[in-house]
Parts: C-alpha cells; sequence; structure tokens
C-alpha cells in the first residue's frame, strides 16, 4: 500500500504503476450514447447541477454500465452540451454518456424516465456516429411568452431591435455587472400572432461567449424600446442545432439517426467513444 503523506509520493519515484495497479480501474468505454431530454414545468427553477444529480442518480438506479473516471474518486463519463439556464424551460437539452457495454437506445429512455423525477422527461436517445455533438449546435431557438403585452405592442419593441446594430445591456454576474452586446446574437426574431394579451416571441440566439439568455433579449427590448412586461416572461427553449442559410436550425442528431442501421452491423471503434 502506498502511503501519500508527508513527503512520501504516490507512486514512488521510479515506480510505474500497470493499469490493474491503478485505483478504481475501469473498462474502457464501447459506445457512446447522445440523448435528448425535456425540462418541464417546476423544474425549470432547478440548477443545472441538481439536473447532474438527478440524471446521475436514474443511471445507477436503471443498472447502466457507466464508463467512469479513473482516480479515486472516479465519476461517470458524462459529458453536457449547452445547459440552459435556471428559471427556463426546455424541449432540447443533450447530454453524453460513455457505456462499458453495449446499450441499445430505444431502451435506455425508458428506463430512465422510470428513474427520472416528473419535468425530466427523455425525449430520444441515439448512438453517436462519432465526431463532437458540440461541432453540432451554434445557437437556440427559444419561445418567450409575454403575458401582459400584445403581440402589436411586441412587434414594434422587435422592429426596434432589429433595426439597430448593438444593444449593450448589463448582466449581474459573482464578478459583479458585466455589459452584455446582445444584438449581434440575434439571428432571428419573429412575433406570433395569438389571441389575448400575450405576446409570443419566436428568437433563434446564437451562442456565443458570453452567453445570450432570454432574459438578456427582454433587456434588449427594455433599452430599445422601453417594453416592460408587467408579469415575468416564461422562456422555453425548444430546439438546438447548427444554423442554416435562412435562419433555421439543424437537428443535431440527425446523422447519429440516419447512421444508425450501419451501426448494427459492426463493433464500434474506438474513435466513436473519444
Amino acid at each position: 500500500m502506498f502511503i501519500t503523506t508527508g513527503a512520501n509520493r504516490f507512486p514512488p519515484l521510479g515506480v510505474t504503476l500497470s493499469r490493474d495497479d491503478r485505483p478504481n480501474p475501469s473498462p474502457e468505454p464501447v459506445q457512446k450514447l447522445r440523448v435528448r431530454y425535456a425540462k418541464r414545468g417546476p423544474l425549470r427553477f432547478t440548477s443545472h447541477r441538481d439536473v447532474a444529480r438527478a440524471f446521475e442518480r436514474a443511471l445507477r438506479r436503471s443498472g447502466v454500465p457507466m464508463a467512469l473516471s479513473q482516480g479515486f474518486n472516479p465519476h461517470p463519463k458524462i459529458s453536457w452540451i449547452g445547459a440552459s439556464p435556471t428559471g427556463v424551460a426546455s424541449e432540447a437539452e443533450y447530454v453524453e454518456i460513455q457505456v462499458i457495454e453495449r446499450v441499445e437506445p430505444a431502451e435506455l429512455g425508458p428506463a430512465l424516465n422510470a428513474a427520472m423525477p416528473s419535468g425530466l422527461d427523455v425525449l430520444e436517445t441515439v448512438t453517436a456516429a462519432g465526431g463532437s455533438l458540440s461541432e453540432e449546435i451554434e445557437a437556440s431557438r427559444w419561445r418567450i411568452e409575454i403575458p401582459g403585452v400584445s403581440a402589436d405592442r411586441l412587434r414594434a419593441a422587435v422592429d426596434d431591435l432589429l433595426r439597430v446594430d448593438t444593444v449593450q445591456v448589463e448582466r449581474l454576474t459573482k464578478h459583479g455587472m458585466r455589459p452584455i452586446d446582445v444584438r449581434p446574437a440575434v439571428v432571428t426574431a419573429e412575433v406570433s400572432d395569438v389571441s389575448g394579451a400575450c405576446g409570443i416571441l419566436e428568437v433563434v440566439v446564437r451562442q456565443v461567449t458570453p452567453a445570450v439568455r432570454p432574459d438578456d433579449v427582454l433587456s434588449a427590448l427594455r433599452v430599445v424600446a422601453e417594453l416592460e412586461p408587467p408579469v415575468p416572461a416564461k422562456a422555453t427553449r425548444m430546439a438546438q442545432g447548427r444554423l442554416d442559410d435562412s435562419g433555421g436550425l439543424s437537428d443535431p442528431l440527425a446523422r447519429d439517426r440516419a447512421a444508425a442501421s450501419g451501426w448494427a452491423l459492426r463493433e464500434p471503434a474506438q474513435s466513436d467513444v473519444d
């Protein structure tokens, strides 16, 4: 047994550990799965950290053969892609998991849903066809419901926003107030025609650094058009993907879905799980 306190080293100088000597060794992953899930209802107020914990518990309860990181404190190999901010709902959240035994994607979703809290709902699972999922996502489409603001009033404010090239807003961060230019991130913005005094804004926002969130878009409308909703708005992320020439979004799982039949004919290559 190696001692790690005081002046001792782990491992001692000149000693090389084999894979079997490493603490908590895990077999190599043989498959990567991509999951689209929704965050609905009161769970939109749950932090991403708590969502991640609930997801990890569901994986354990479902008996998913997760690949683990090496070390004394191993973690399941899970990658979160562009998690939505606290306070907004979503129909298009994505996560990747790596497993040490082959898993049937069609069976994974129902198993996770049975173990997840109400409001976290797995919508689709696919085997990854290689590449990086983050490269398939560069923008989000948001639906923002603004009670107490008519469609006509909202449309006029959106027109004012789209006419300018820059709109500076301030966001409170852990380092204090930070200025953000919202306008370059807004790709398209349209107002839905609905009855009643509730304007609905459909906006495609490019994922930039720092990220422009739905509340930043509302702050920009306040700056350019003095739009002040009487009650808090409700934002829902409807889609994520790559932008096309018309400002629409591609499906980030389309390539994985199309390749699914081919994957069943061979064992996964190492590039499939890297």
